[in-house]
């Protein structure tokens, strides 16, 4: 990164950058990937119907919206029908979402803005290579990558919809009498067996199974040592 922002630099008098990049930028491609969370458009709903009755509920009397404004609800509802559900990936950038909802951009980076204020969205500002060659700047500025999210104060709004539906008795023996039966089994396994059962049949595993074997090993040795030694004794 500062390789390229050096570059971008470079030949620009008194070292000022021709094509700014923001600060805290990530360089497009090497940042989404623990950013971008994987969603679903019951999830998607949740959020913008939360987000709706906030701006309800919160709004001031005598004013005339709430805390987040007309325009964020806008924005939260083509971000619903933008966003990748499998990935998360959400990145418009602020020209699509002008042109997308017929805004200036200003009213579009205040309502980005109460929403990211509110917590119902957060994004990372984000550089990518120019093409550039020679003395020219070697980064620009690129679109944010978005996320969108349901704040924990958004949360009493949704009503039933904001919490997990209770599982059916019949559903929940069943799970105690699963897990109860696992644990039988899980007890009833040697100290190697137990290991690769708990961790899995991977290189942990394995390796905590080879020392489980082992102390197996030490304690049988120790035992027919015992043993022996007992029988000595008895024959004396």
């Amino acid at each position: 990164m500062f390789e390229q922002i050096g570059a971008a630099l470079a030949g620009a008098p008194n070292g000022r950058v021709r094509t700014p990049v923001r600060r805290q930028s990530r360089a497009r491609g090497h940042c989404e990937a623990v950013f971008w969370r994987r969603t679903d458009r019951q999830q998607v709903q949740r959020i913008l119907l939360a987000a709706k009755r906030y701006e309800r509920v919160e709004r001031q009397p005598g004013e005339r919206s709430g805390p987040l404004g007309p325009v964020a609800i806008e924005i939260l509802e083509l971000f619903a029908n933008l966003v990748n559900f499998k990935t998360g990936r959400l990145e418009p950038s602020i020209d699509t979402i002008m042109v997308k909802l017929r805004r200036s951009r200003d009213a579009i980076v205040r309502g980005l803005k109460n929403l990211r204020i509110h917590g119902f969205l957060d994004w990372l500002r984000r550089y990518e290579p120019t093409g550039n060659e020679g003395r020219g700047p070697q980064v620009k500025q690129t679109s944010n990558a978005y996320r969108l999210s349901l704040p924990e104060r958004a949360k009493r709004f949704l009503g039933r919809l904001g919490m997990p539906p209770p599982l059916p008795e019949d559903h929940a023996q069943a799970l105690a009498e699963r897990l109860a039966a696992i644990e039988e089994h899980r007890a009833s396994l040697m100290l190697d067996d137990r290991a690769l059962f708990d961790v899995g049949d991977n290189p942990l595993g394995q390796a905590l199974a080879r020392l489980g074997k082992s102390m197996k090993q030490r304690e049988s040795a120790r035992r027919t040592e015992s043993q022996s030694r007992s029988i000595i004794n008895r024959q004396e």
